[in-house]
């Protein structure tokens, strides 16, 4: 199934299939969970006065490079270890799909980190020392969920190191480039961020818990099964919620940024998929789901506090 498929013999059909590869192999309905910490960090440091659109610009490349890379390096490593043997072969799977070779993606990921070294390099030049553990750590932490001897994401560390690093790390780094400081604001906005981007990988390990078993991989739904598994999947969910409403009205946010709970709307569905049973195909759109609640949630808490810093709310 690996074999290369052939692009056309025109110059345009090869850049469209090429294009087309390279679309599917970012995983590009992933790439919510890196924009919403920084929409999130950044909002908050426009609120106390200090924002920086080139800046913002830069984080956000920043943090959509270091995702795709995490992407790439998964794709690349998963194909290594199993050659995705009883896997179902998404469009992201492009190496079994016989899109792009092994030697393309590896090469692929080298580019994009060092595009994103070179980011981050030019913030910490900008931010300050202190900044640079944190870019040292993330790069760290994207290689290592797939890639050495013990991935992170196969040990039963995935959702601790996604909502750490997806959550607070984010949103506080973000925050420092723009500002230069951490404050406690900051760190309390990023924990229901923490919360809805764990929830889009519980529902990716409930898809795959098949999968999962048979490779020998650890995840919360491996360990316990699909049943506790929905339910930590409904407390992450319940959990931002509950947090955006906790924030909002202990003053710590404005209460405009109380419209993120219209989010619930598309966390409703993402439970009905989620709920409604074992079956693979459901289960693929209730991640899908999720990951539409988390960006939806990210938005419109990102919205309310801009909206509640415009008109002085």
């Amino acid at each position: 199934m690996d074999q290369a498929v052939a692009p056309p013999s025109d110059r345009l059909g090869r850049a469209r299939f090429y294009g087309r590869a390279w679309y599917w192999a970012a995983r590009p309905f992933t790439l919510g969970a890196s924009v919403v910490p920084v929409l999130v960090g950044s909002v908050l440091a426009l609120e106390d006065g200090r924002a920086s659109l080139p800046r913002f610009v830069l984080v956000l490349l920043g943090s959509l490079l270091v995702q795709i890379g995490t992407n790439l390096v998964d794709e690349y490593v998963d194909h290594r270890r199993t050659a995705s043997q009883g896997k179902l072969l998404a469009p992201y799977k492009v190496i079994a799909l016989g899109l792009l070779s092994e030697r393309a993606v590896r090469n692929g990921t080298l580019l994009v980190f060092a595009i994103a070294t070179i980011i981050g390099s030019a913030l910490v030049a900008l931010a300050g020392w202190p900044l640079l553990l944190v870019c040292l750590a993330s790069l760290a932490a994207a290689y290592f969920y797939s890639a050495g001897p013990r991935p992170l994401g196969a040990v039963g560390l995935g959702e601790f190191t996604v909502g750490v690093f997806m959550g607070p790390v984010m949103v506080a780094a973000t925050y420092f480039v723009h500002t230069g400081t951490v404050t406690r604001e900051a760190l309390l906005l990023s924990l229901p961020v923490a919360c809805t981007v764990t929830a889009i990988l519980v529902a990716n390990d409930l898809r795959d818990l098949e999968e999962d078993r048979s490779a020998g991989k650890v995840t919360p739904v491996t360990l316990w099964g699909r049943s506790l598994g929905r339910w930590l999947w409904l407390g992450l969910v319940v959990g931002a919620l509950v947090l955006d409403v906790t924030l909002a009205s202990t003053g710590v946010i404005t209460l405009v940024a109380l419209i993120a709970i219209v989010a619930a709307l598309r966390a409703a569905t993402a439970a009905r998929l989620i709920y409604s049973g074992d079956s693979r195909p459901v289960l693929a759109s209730g991640l899908r789901a999720t990951a539409s609640f988390h960006l939806w949630f990210g938005v419109l808490l990102s919205g309310g506090i801009l909206l509640g810093w415009a008109v002085g709310v």
